[in-house]
């Protein structure tokens, strides 16, 4: 893909209806497995939307038959005999700390992501469905926190911070401790996805929440994103709400308030 997006080697970006971006990992034949390549096409997308004020939305999905298997343990990178595995501090830098900085990323830029989950999301690529915003899954779809039957814990990337939240701590302790798969259905039971449509309806219900965001301000997206994120850890609920007083001052003198509020007026 090339554009102002740059040149990606495992993802297609596009923009497929003003101010809202598509993009599809594109490894179809490995499930979309994560590999070093991914990630740094994730690290450079990440930083083109963090400059780029025109993608107020994302949406993200897999092509062919699944959302991501997780880390492609294919890949030479994780190969034991590479320098990754030479010894502890190598590893953390050349494997953890990267597949860590594509949640990290997701979670940083100012757009709102939305995860369109078409098939398996496992292990990393479950990762990502939680570092996004809102989850929207086909039947076909299903969640597994994969790391602890590889011989790893069950946190990782993010795991163990927004899954507890999500769904409370005894279904994270169930997915988180077993490993097992987590279907459509279930997961909308328990909360972890807003919808579960047809597949071929996925992409429109995806798209239908990011015509309803685009419809807002840009400032309002940015903030709420910011002080969904802040306020998940602050430390009262003062504090909490110190954070919004400020957002909502800024936004009242943004322009947009008392043009939006004109409705309301009676005269």
């Amino acid at each position: 893909m090339s554009g102002k997006m740059g040149e990606f080697r495992t993802l297609i970006f596009e923009e497929k209806e003003p101010s809202i971006g598509l993009v599809t990992m594109n490894r179809p034949d490995q499930l979309n497995a994560i590999n070093l390549a991914m990630l740094e096409d994730f690290e450079q997308l990440c930083e083109a939307l963090t400059r780029d004020d025109s993608i107020r939305v994302l949406v993200i999905t897999g092509a062919g038959r699944g959302f991501s298997s997780g880390a492609d343990l294919n890949d030479a990178v994780v190969h034991k005999d590479t320098d990754a595995f030479a010894d502890p501090e190598n590893f953390l830098k050349i494997v953890q700390e990267r597949y860590a900085a594509m949640v990290l990323n997701l979670r940083k830029i100012p757009q709102p992501v939305i995860s369109a989950v078409n098939g398996p999301a496992a292990g990393g690529g479950f990762a990502m469905t939680l570092a996004s915003d809102i989850r929207v899954a086909s039947p076909e779809a299903y969640f597994v926190a994969s790391f602890i039957n590889i011989g790893l814990s069950g946190g990782e990337l993010g795991c163990s911070y927004f899954l507890p939240r999500m769904v409370g701590l005894s279904r994270a302790s169930d997915m988180l401790y077993t490993g097992r798969k987590v279907r459509a259905d279930e997961a909308e039971k328990m909360g972890l996805v807003s919808k579960v449509v047809p597949k071929e309806e996925l992409m429109e219900a995806a798209f239908s929440y990011a015509r309803s965001m685009t419809g807002k301000s840009p400032g309002g997206l940015k903030l709420t994103k910011r002080v969904l994120e802040d306020n998940l850890h602050a430390s009262s609920l003062q504090s909490a709400i110190n954070l919004e007083n400020r957002n909502q001052t800024v936004m009242v003198f943004s322009g947009e308030f008392f043009k939006l509020i004109q409705s309301f007026y009676k005269e």
